[in-house]
């Protein structure tokens, strides 16, 4: 032990355990079977809990992660030796950690290479994305055993009750058991269909933290965070494909503006008003990287070109301005390929650039019945803006009002007053 770090030791527990949870979970449940995927829960906490009761007065361990994976280990022996288990490969599995821990060395590294944990990690995000279980199951499962969330916070960040979350955990896990679902790599049709699940997960986790639809935040970084993380792992992995490297662009030009997407006064920024200087510039060149390597093959999925989409905006960083007639196009692309009402909404946006609000307005009139934007504020907010650009003042009132009573966050809720105000507003 040394006490050499100024770090404090409960700052450094709370980070290794963030950047590490998921790791050891992995491993410990390649180890003892996905139907222990609780023990593995279990003893990960064990060993947060133990840090945090020994590092504060013995000093922080020469290497803490190795040293949480120790302790993590050995109590999934003791309670392996302790507790009854119907499986029949629990003495095997009790060999296993047995003979790990007596050929362990002093460092995690040296104990398990990096890449093995990756490798367990990845088979774990493809375990909890499996296709049998609910999308809102697998968002919560792989935030749960990989990212390091606890219930509670997943319960914030979606804004639902705690005890709904734990209950949607258990309900998973059950599934898992039940479906006698492996830690194996799948193959072939299933790889396709796993791969695909696993993307739409890490997709909506992203776009749950950019855009929250209710609450104090506009954005929830650390969900962006985790989900590119996961994408990350993904689009490096030996399963990756060009698909995987388009959504890993995606997000990084989408996380590259978050920075400038509200201001020191908390209130939200249009993409047109921010200040490009704010962009994050590692994110963006990370995003042209992966736009990169999505070339590779004959395929264009919606990802791709969507990601096509935030690179022209990220263009803007060297020409200066929008390219909106190059985003109409691709808007057009995506509505042949992956068409639905929000993109339609989106490509009315790049519409009303191009051609005018008023011919935006007219292809925003077969949205107006679709039930599902029914709930969906931007709908009349766009529709607000549009009018209030053709000088309709009281039309565009009525759409914003509409859209207020929407869910939406906080910090957007005040831009739709401010554009009420402004409607209102007798000059």
């Amino acid at each position: 032990m040394t006490s050499a770090t100024t770090q404090p030791a409960e700052v450094l527990v709370d980070h290794l355990f963030r950047n590490r949870a998921g790791q050891m979970v992995a491993y410990l449940t390649r180890v003892l079977g996905p139907k222990n995927i609780d023990l593995a829960e279990e003893v990960v906490q064990e060993s947060l809990l133990k840090a945090l009761q020994v590092w504060p007065y013995s000093g922080v361990p020469d290497n803490p992660a190795g040293w949480l994976f120790r302790v993590a280990r050995n109590s999934a022996l003791d309670a392996l030796r302790h507790r009854t288990m119907a499986e029949e490969k629990s003495d095997e599995i009790v060999s296993d950690i047995s003979r790990r821990q007596a050929t362990a060395s002093l460092t995690v590294h040296e104990e398990i290479l990096e890449d093995q944990l990756r490798d367990d990690e990845l088979r774990m995000v493809l375990m909890c994305c499996h296709p049998t279980l609910s999308p809102d199951a697998r968002v919560a499962l792989s935030l749960k055993t990989v990212g390091g969330f606890s219930t509670r916070e997943i319960a914030r960040a979606f804004l639902s009750d705690e005890t709904a979350i734990a209950q949607r955990l258990v309900r998973a896990k059950r599934q898992l058991r039940e479906s006698n679902i492996t830690f194996d790599l799948p193959s072939g049709d299933d790889l396709s269909l796993r791969l695909g699940s696993v993307m739409e997960v890490i997709y909506l986790m992203f776009n749950e933290g950019y855009a929250a639809e209710e609450g104090e935040d506009l954005v929830r970084q650390d969900l962006c965070g985790e989900a590119l993380r996961l994408g990350e792992l993904l689009a490096s992995s030996s399963v990756s494909t060009p698909e995987a490297h388009a959504l890993v662009a995606l997000m990084a030009f989408q996380a590259a503006r978050l920075p400038a997407r509200i201001d020191e006064s908390g209130e939200l920024v249009l993409l047109e008003d921010q200040d490009h200087r704010l962009w994050d510039l590692k994110l963006i060149a990370l995003g042209f990287h992966h736009f990169t390597e999505s070339a590779e093959g004959n395929s264009v999925s919606s990802y791709h070109i969507q990601a096509a989409i935030s690179a022209v905006y990220a263009g803007t960083l060297r020409v200066g301005n929008i390219d909106w007639q190059r985003i109409l196009g691709l808007y057009d692309q995506l509505m042949e390929i992956s068409p639905s009402p929000v993109v339609a909404l989106n490509r009315a946006v790049a519409v009303s650039k191009v051609d005018g609000p008023e011919a935006a307005l007219a292809a925003l009139r077969s949205l107006s019945e679709d039930r599902t934007l029914r709930n969906y504020y931007l709908l009349p907010a766009v529709r607000g803006r549009l009018l209030l650009d053709l000088g309709d003042r009281e039309a565009a009132a009525d759409s914003f009002r509409q859209a207020l009573e929407r869910p939406c966050s906080e910090p957007e809720k005040r831009f739709l007053r401010r554009k009420l105000a402004e409607c209102e507003r007798t000059d």
